[in-house]
């Protein structure tokens, strides 16, 4: 009998992923590598084995809004099993390994895979969730806010237990990230690094003392 997921279930790991990536072929992409351009037809789910990727939407003049970044174990493009187009455009941020499963094997291997169909389930329920949540924080909180909300949902203890952000962010990364632009995500940090709140180890944004509620 197939066994519940939990409420967060992904990276995929173990047997399970070994069986999705049986039926796919495994090609590699250079950095900054364009995989899925918003709006195609295509329809193959893509399984993360090494480096990462980051999921956005882009405006004519160019403009981006990140979406999601992921690293191993984690998929995307689950979004066309209604045959619709693609949902967002997803770029790799560094050499990546990817199990590109076509889109008639992913079908069936839900029908085959009961453990991949509960995980794709609460997958979707927690992107929709999130999706509530970054609508809610737009219409609700200034950009104060939501950098630090963004930086305190990466931040991670580090050896000495110092709250450390997981990625390399730059001022740019965290304008695309909170719908905001840079000047004015530079105008939020720079109180903040001067006040000691927040500072650098080993090139990442670390959090040295508790955010101030408002700024």
């Amino acid at each position: 009998m197939s066994s519940l997921c939990p409420p967060t279930p992904w990276p995929l790991s173990g047997p399970l992923l070994e069986a999705i990536a049986a039926s796919a072929t495994v090609r590699s992409f250079a950095a900054h590598t364009v995989l899925i351009t918003e709006q195609d037809d295509t329809d193959a789910l893509y399984i993360i084995l090494s480096g990462r990727v980051k999921a956005y939407g882009a405006s004519d003049d160019g403009r981006e809004v990140i979406y999601s970044t992921q690293g191993p174990g984690e998929y995307f493009g689950e979004m066309t099993l209604d045959g619709g187009p693609r949902s967002a455009s997803v770029m790799t941020l560094e050499p990546t390994r990817c199990a590109v499963v076509p889109g008639t094997e992913m079908r069936r291997l839900l029908a085959e895979q009961p453990d991949f169909a509960m995980h794709l389930v609460f997958k979707l329920i927690s992107l929709v969730r999130a999706s509530t949540d970054r609508v809610k924080s737009l219409a609700l909180d200034d950009v104060y806010n939501r950098v630090a909300k963004l930086l305190k949902s990466l931040a991670r203890p580090d050896a000495d237990g110092v709250l450390v952000v997981s990625e390399r962010l730059t001022q740019q990364d965290i304008a695309e990230r909170v719908g905001s632009s840079r000047e004015m995500v530079s105008r939020v940090l720079k109180p903040l690094t001067v006040g000691g709140y927040i500072g650098q180890r080993g090139g990442r944004i670390a959090l040295l003392k508790k955010l101030p509620a408002r700024w």
